[in-house]
């Protein structure tokens, strides 16, 4: 039908403990809010990336959908973790279709696992008269069906399946518009993983997901302190009332163990860019930091001391118009952090509709 009502395209982020779900509309340079719901998952529903229980994260989408009014039926979702592969590579000068003829051929030196078990593509990023830079990415077949299966099972349709490094780009881009001069690290810290990426401008440079995440903090406090997990997280995110009769000084050395693990990483992911690169110039200016694990009381300030650097939380709604009568702003605060990769997989469904 030509005057028909575009189908709206949510953006659904599974994570490995919780499921977050955005739809926008409008254009790119004037996006709003149409919806947005989070829940959180059972213990041990998602392992090492890995759904272990597909029904019960089909019921949470379902859930987050009909408590929140998230009417789309067409969804675009994210991988991470060690099942997902980014590499930038320079290739000799080449016609698109030289490129596409030659991709896999290339893609098999970088890739570590059978071409045939992985699902694979690819984006020009720039080119000059001495070479084409790649950006690849792959992620493993049966990754893909299983996350595939348990939006299907929610009876929704996937119809893009993006990697959450890169939709973690697209919400900074839209909420922050930056210049190509402008160098920063993307640090989305989730339960369980940490997605990295150095982005200069708009371009990709060095991506990194790391298996250290919030859950970390939570973990030390419970084994240490004998805390249940609920006290645990909120202690961890400096709630004063799951503090009494614990012995403050007793907290801080934990916490400050774990974060030292996470600026450690961080710091290794820039050495290794470094020395991998051909760019000397390349000197990371800030760091915007998102996920549930950057809601860790003191974060930021301590990673900037560590790593002496400036490090901000993410807005993923900087840019995005929100209509605080429908949306509670205490809410969306208090959510905020944790919805930065779904607002960036919303981005791809509203550049579907």
């Amino acid at each position: 039908m030509l005057f028909g009502k575009k189908k709206s395209v949510a953006g659904l982020d599974v994570g490995s403990s919780s499921i977050k779900m955005v739809e926008l509309d409008g254009k790119m340079n004037s996006l709003n809010l149409v919806s947005l719901g989070f829940e959180n998952l059972p213990d041990n529903t998602i392992v090492d990336g890995q759904i272990m229980e597909l029904n019960v994260v089909s019921d949470v989408i379902q859930n987050v959908c009909n408590n929140h009014q998230i009417t789309a039926n067409q969804v675009v979702t994210g991988v991470s973790g060690h099942s997902v592969i980014i590499k930038n590579i320079v290739l000799p000068p080449m016609s698109r279709e030289e490129l596409e003829e030659s991709i896999d051929w290339h893609a098999e030196e970088h890739i570590p696992y059978d071409l045939a078990d992985v699902t694979l593509d690819y984006q020009i990023t720039s080119e000059t008269s001495d070479a084409t830079q790649v950006l690849i990415a792959a992620c493993k077949r049966e990754r893909i069906d299983n996350i595939k299966q348990a939006i299907q099972l929610a009876g929704k349709q996937p119809v893009v399946i993006d990697v959450d490094t890169f939709a973690l780009q697209n919400c900074y881009e839209i909420n922050y518009n930056p210049d190509d001069s402008q160098i920063v690290t993307l640090l989305n810290i989730g339960a369980s993983t940490m997605n990295v990426n150095i982005v200069k401008g708009t371009r990709s440079l060095f991506t990194r997901d790391i298996t250290v995440g919030g859950s970390q903090f939570t973990d030390v406090l419970q084994r240490s302190l004998g805390l249940s997990f609920q006290q645990a997280e909120a202690v961890k995110r400096g709630v004063a009332e799951a503090r009494d009769g614990i012995d403050e000084s007793a907290i801080e050395p934990l916490i400050s163990n774990v974060t030292e693990v996470v600026a450690m990483e961080i710091q290794k992911t820039f050495d290794f860019y470094r020395a991998t690169s051909e760019d000397n110039e390349i000197v990371v200016q800030k760091i915007l930091i998102s996920g549930g694990g950057s809601k860790l009381a003191g974060l930021a300030q301590e990673l900037s001391v560590k790593l002496e650097l400036p490090v901000e939380v993410l807005d993923p709604f900087r840019n995005i118009k929100v209509d605080t009568r429908k949306f509670d702003p205490d809410y969306l605060s208090e959510i905020m952090p944790e919805m930065a990769v779904a607002v960036g997989l919303a981005v791809r469904g509203a550049e579907l509709r």
